[in-house]
């Protein structure tokens, strides 16, 4: 990075503070997690330089060909990945893509079913305050009060009382195994289209410890991130059916130019995790996220529907007398990363929270393990336990530097 330290000290200066916060922290929040070098590089390189609006032999701009090869092997590996009929590689994050699946599919003003924000689901599931609860009509369904988890009856229940175009499953916050047989089932006696997004737990279906919504959904939509351990993007999977107008509502109905640099960058990931070792690392976050779970639980604290089934784990903090915020902010202070997120009925306001969110899929890709994972929860006993002891505070502070350690990140400074 010697030309950005000297063209632009203050960026390269930032650059490096933040890599040792990765370095020397404990990244517990699930949607994050630590590409690889080659991905890195394959973001940096000068495939930014290039304009490629339109798609792979059909572009609006000349000197394509050689960003035709890489784009053409993003989509076809996503494919033979997932197991896809077809891939758009383009979108270029989460919420594009929700949108463009949205737009091929449904008409403003269509009904659509979601699971509430505040139970787990996302923003673009049909939040009032986003788009897509302000375009479409939406319905929202919860998980149950006692269990916490998705009653199957009843959504089915309410599908055929309300009859929706679209259903959505596949959330941000659901520490559960979805079953997307089940929601094909409701939707062919409600008539809708199933679409599923899959952004937080595409890394765990590869890794075949998560079931595949493929055979069942119409249209799929994940991030390129997260466990699927890429870029910071997204892509969108359908049937062979609806490759024409999902196509469509990305180019030209949503965005321009790819970044592809980006889609460079989703290739490398896609090969990546056809690597046999990318099944044991997928394996591994749900083993740590089950010791992390186990160990947060003896010590006292109450989890989400009582553990969890994937890579991430949602705390209920009611009972010890501190905010979700509060949490994230003492945490944060000793070098660990965590999230605030609202619990299911939360009576706290959504930046205040009842909640903390923890994944392992990041400090599993550092090489941590069960055990590591008993100590991670030991020490976010001790912290929300003594978050006023300024003493205990830098003990665990000690305690998150020399674990980090043990477990290095980007050895060179260049990355």
């Amino acid at each position: 990075m010697s030309g950005l330290k000297e063209t632009d000290p203050e960026v390269y200066e930032a650059i490096g503070k933040e890599l040792n916060r990765q370095r020397y922290g404990l990244e517990l929040i699930p949607s994050e997690n630590f590409v690889s070098q080659a991905v890195l590089e394959a973001q940096g390189s000068v495939l930014t330089n290039k304009y490629s609006e339109g798609y792979p032999g059909k572009r609006y701009y000349g000197g394509n060909q050689f960003i035709d090869i890489t784009e053409t092997l993003a989509i076809e590996r996503a494919k033979k990945l997932f197991g896809a009929e077809h891939a758009n590689v383009q979108p270029h994050a989460g919420a594009q893509a929700n949108m463009a699946a949205y737009f091929a599919f449904l008409e403003i003003g269509d009904k659509m079913m979601g699971l509430s924000l505040s139970m787990g689901g996302h923003l673009t599931h049909g939040s009032p305050v986003n788009f897509s609860g302000k375009w479409y009509k939406v319905i929202a369904y919860n998980v149950d009060r006692e269990t916490q988890l998705l009653n199957y009856d009843e959504i089915k229940k309410q599908a055929i009382a309300e009859k929706p175009k679209l259903i959505q499953c596949g959330y941000t916050a659901y520490p559960r195994l979805i079953d997307f047989k089940a929601f094909r089932e409701i939707c062919d006696e409600s008539g809708a289209y199933l679409m599923a997004d899959i952004a937080h737990i595409a890394g765990l279906i590869v890794g075949g410890v998560h079931p595949s919504p493929v055979p069942y959904a119409d249209v799929i939509t994940t991030t390129t991130h997260k466990t699927l351990r890429g870029p910071r993007g997204a892509i969108i999977l359908c049937k062979k059916q609806y490759a024409e107008k999902v196509d469509k509502a990305v180019f030209p109905g949503l965005q321009g130019g790819p970044l592809e640099h980006v889609i460079a960058a989703k290739a490398v990931c896609f090969k990546e995790a056809m690597q046999p070792s990318f099944k044991e690392y997928a394996k591994q976050i749900v083993k740590n996220a089950k010791a992390l779970a186990d160990e947060l639980m003896a010590q006292g604290f109450k989890l989400v529907s009582g553990g969890t089934d994937n890579h991430l784990i949602l705390m209920d903090l009611t009972n010890k007398g501190i905010t979700g915020k509060e949490a994230q902010e003492v945490l944060d202070s000793v070098g660990i990363t965590a999230n605030k997120n609202t619990i299911p009925y939360d009576t706290q306001k959504p930046f205040i929270t009842s909640g903390l969110r923890l994944g392992t899929p990041a400090l599993t890709t550092r090489g941590m393990r069960e055990s590591e994972m008993k100590e991670v929860g030991e020490m976010i006993a001790k912290v929300l336990g003594n978050k006023g002891d300024a003493a205990m505070l830098e003990k665990v502070r000690v305690e998150v530097r020399a674990l980090s350690e043990r477990f290095p990140l980007y050895k060179s400074r260049g990355a």
